[in-house]
Parts: structure tokens; sequence; C-alpha cells
């Protein structure tokens, strides 16, 4: 006896079109395949929508899409050719109800990277976001990456070096002449830098769109270019003159949160292989029990907006 398929057979109760139907929140592991770099794995959650275009369809197939899904987890590698032919199957397999497919994988990324000076090693997560789309023929690739780093304020810094002065000016007030090593040594000690600025972790997360200039994902070099960009990214494995270099290089780089978002538009405005660009700067401040957020975009018509 044959199962009955209802939403192959059965008419809509009440008729319309709906612009995404599909599924979320489903789990596999995927490798993934980026820049020139070797496949990772990574365990992913993802969501996978098509429209439905025929305002008197039942519904859509969505086990048609659950299985191409598996099939890319089980038999091949998350590359730009083989999320373009997985959008086209999801349409191919509902050529008579849809004509846009949508898809967002959602993953942390893990990096072997180097400390400051020593050179050691150590993993660095960043949460990733791939999204596809295929709308009336058009694909459409966006890359999204959250990139950790520490901002140290620049009013901190000069309110502290105002209290370091001020207190070299009270200590030395009676002395005409001071001796070199004896200054050497205040100012090594805890009385000679009475104040220090405050810094926080930060992250920005940065949203582009792919021209057609990518033949793979770009992560790893955007990543690099966020972080280059910064030059104050958080560190994993660390040694005394890492965590010097560290202190060096914030007290080199102070920052608001509108410093790093201008930083940051700046080198994205320069890159070739986005077409578009969206980015959140959030100091997770150490001052206030609230956060500093700057988010600006390429400002492109029609593109990405605040």
């Amino acid at each position: 006896m044959a199962m009955p398929d209802i939403a192959n057979n059965a008419q809509a109760q009440t008729e319309g079109k709906l612009d995404r139907v599909g599924m979320s929140n489903i789990e596999l592991p995927l490798m993934v395949q980026t820049d020139d770099s070797a496949p990772q794995q990574v365990s992913a959650s993802v969501e996978v929508f098509v429209n439905l275009g025929d305002a008197k369809a039942k519904g859509i197939h969505m086990s048609r899409l659950y299985l191409q899904l598996d099939e890319l987890s089980t038999e091949s590698e998350l590359t730009i050719p083989t999320l373009s032919a997985l959008l086209e199957g999801f349409i191919e397999s509902h050529h008579e109800l849809s004509q846009q497919a949508f898809i967002k994988f959602t993953f942390d990324y893990h990096l072997r990277r180097k400390s400051l000076i020593s050179e050691k090693r150590g993993w660095k997560a960043y949460p990733v976001t791939i999204i596809g789309q295929l709308i009336n023929s058009e694909l459409v690739f966006e890359l999204q990456v959250n990139v950790p780093y520490s901002s140290t304020c620049p009013c901190s810094a000069a309110l502290a070096r105002q209290l370091i002065q001020q207190e070299f000016a009270q200590k030395y007030a009676q002395q005409t002449e001071i001796d070199k090593h004896e200054i050497l040594t205040w100012l090594g000690s805890t009385q000679g830098i009475v104040a220090t600025p405050h810094s926080q972790r930060s992250v920005v997360e940065v949203k582009v769109k792919l021209s057609n200039l990518n033949k793979n994902f770009p992560l790893i070099e955007l990543i690099n270019l966020i972080e280059n960009t910064l030059k104050t990214p958080v560190q994993a494995a660390v040694k005394r003159e890492d965590e010097q270099e560290f202190a060096r290089l914030n007290g080199q780089n102070l920052m608001f949160c509108e410093d790093a978002a201008r930083h940051l538009q700046s080198m994205l405005h320069q890159q070739v292989k986005f077409e578009d660009f969206w980015l959140r700067v959030n100091h997770y401040e150490s001052l206030h029990a609230h956060d500093a957020v700057s988010i600006t975009t390429k400002g492109i018509e029609g593109g990405y907006s605040a």
C-alpha cells in the first residue's frame, strides 16, 4: 500500500506564498576548506530554507534539503563550489515550488597562533558564520567572523600619565639635580607607576559579502587582516616576554571603540575581495558596567545598513 504524501498531494488550507520554509538548529560535523589551508573539521549548526512560491502547495519537501546537506557532510567539503552546487540542488529538488534558497552555517574555527616573542603556540577559536543564498539564479556568499582583541582607553592613559607626573614632581620637588640610576629605580617601583590605564577584552564582528574574485572562503586572510590592523589580538600561550610585549603593544595602540572601527573601516575599503562589509566593535568596559559600541558599513547603495 502506498504511503500518503500530504506535502505533495494535498492543497494548502489557506493559500499564500511563503518567503522561507525549512529547518534550523541542524547539528552536524563538516569539513571546511578555507583559503589554501588543509580542510578542518568543525561542529556546525545549520539553517536551511527555500521559499514556497506556489501559493496552493501544502508544503516543501524538507527531507530533500536535509539529505543533500547530509551528503555534503559525509562525502564532501564546504567550499564555494560545493556550496553553490548545494543551493542549486535545493532549487532543483523543489523546481515547481521554489526559486530561492538560503543556508547558514555557524561554527568555531580553530587556528594555531604564535605568541609575540617566545613563539610558543596555542589554539584560538574564532566564531564563524557562512551564508549562501541563491535568489533568481544569482549566488550570494557572505562570511562573518568574531575576533577578540585588547583595547586600552586613551583617556585613561592620559589621566594615568598625569598622576605619574604629579607623583614625580612631588617626590623630587626639593631636588635640583637627580641621579639617573635613582630615577630608573623609581620608575621601576610601585610608587613610580602610581596609576595604570584601564584595558578590556574587546570583540569585533566583521561581515563581508564576497566578490567573484574568491575561489575559497578567505577566512584566515580576513582574520589576519583584522588582527594586523588592530595590533593587539588576545593571546593563547604566553611567557613573560610575551606578556611584556602585549603590554607594550597596548600602550602604543590606545583606542576608543571609534578608533578601532575607523582603522578597520579604512582597511576593508582597500580590499577588492569584499564587495560590501559591516562591522561592529564591542569594548567590554572595565570602567563602566555597560559596553562601548561602534558600528559602520561600506556605505554602498543597497548594501549593508548599520
